[in-house]
């Protein structure tokens, strides 16, 4: 059994809004309902936990689940961290869950192939996250000045899903709150136990919208798909 459990509990700040970002519209519908919607239309998917904010649950549930027909997902609230949100949402998994899919809401531009490939690798090898090799230069910078310029050729920015076997994820968790170490990722939890993590090749595309200018780029990527899915219908029809 295959679960996702998909981390909506931010706020609007970076954004200067005064909603939760996830519910900011791209092309009429919700941010987090595209994301839903990935996981929600994908064969291989077999529970959905949304992790959001608890003041903004009759919101989720009647403009967001019934809105859009989402049916049997599942709800945890957020923590004060993102790490205490998905541990929120990992308490929430089927008994039956193998393998655990953590997404960020904000992503609604993943593949259907992302996540089958993740799926697979985590089944293989325990421990996938999907990533894109870094564009530009990276520089090591202490106190404004430069301290190494490490190769691109090894940089990879992380994105999601991050996919896990669910004893490992949970054990990770668990292990890194009995330390008292929290992470900026999912993966890093895992590498603290001395687990391998394998690399999956993600998209340029699969974004994080997080500042008002990521806004205009998702707009773009949508008007992109929409063009695509006609043109594909036109030589079909041709």
């Amino acid at each position: 059994m295959n679960s996702v459990v998909i981390v909506a509990a931010g706020s609007g700040r970076r954004m200067n809004l005064d909603i939760n970002k996830q519910y900011i519209k791209l092309d009429e519908k919700e941010m987090i309902a595209h994301t839903i919607d990935v996981f929600y239309s994908n064969e291989n998917i077999d529970e959905i936990i949304v992790c959001i904010r608890e003041e903004e649950e009759y919101f989720f549930e009647h403009e967001i689940l019934d809105k859009y027909d989402f049916r049997d997902i599942k709800i945890a609230y957020g923590g004060k961290e993102r790490q205490d949100s998905i541990y929120n949402g990992l308490k929430k998994l089927d008994s039956n869950s193998d393998i655990v899919l953590i997404h960020d809401g904000a992503r609604p531009f993943v593949s259907h192939a992302i996540i089958n490939e993740t799926i697979q690798v985590a089944k293989n090898k325990k421990a996938a996250v999907v990533g894109v090799p870094v564009r530009d230069t990276i520089k090591v910078v202490e106190n404004g000045v430069v301290k190494s310029t490490p190769s691109r050729q090894t940089l990879w920015s992380a994105q999601t899903p991050q996919t896990f076997d669910k004893d490992l994820i949970i054990r990770a968790y668990e292990n890194a709150y009995s330390k008292n170490f929290y992470g900026t990722d999912d993966s890093m939890l895992v590498e603290f136990l001395g687990q391998e993590v394998t690399m999956v090749l993600g998209s340029y595309e699969n974004i994080k919208i997080t500042n008002p200018e990521d806004i205009n780029v998702a707009e773009q990527i949508l008007n992109l798909r929409k063009k695509s899915k006609m043109g594909k219908r036109m030589k079909k029809i041709g």
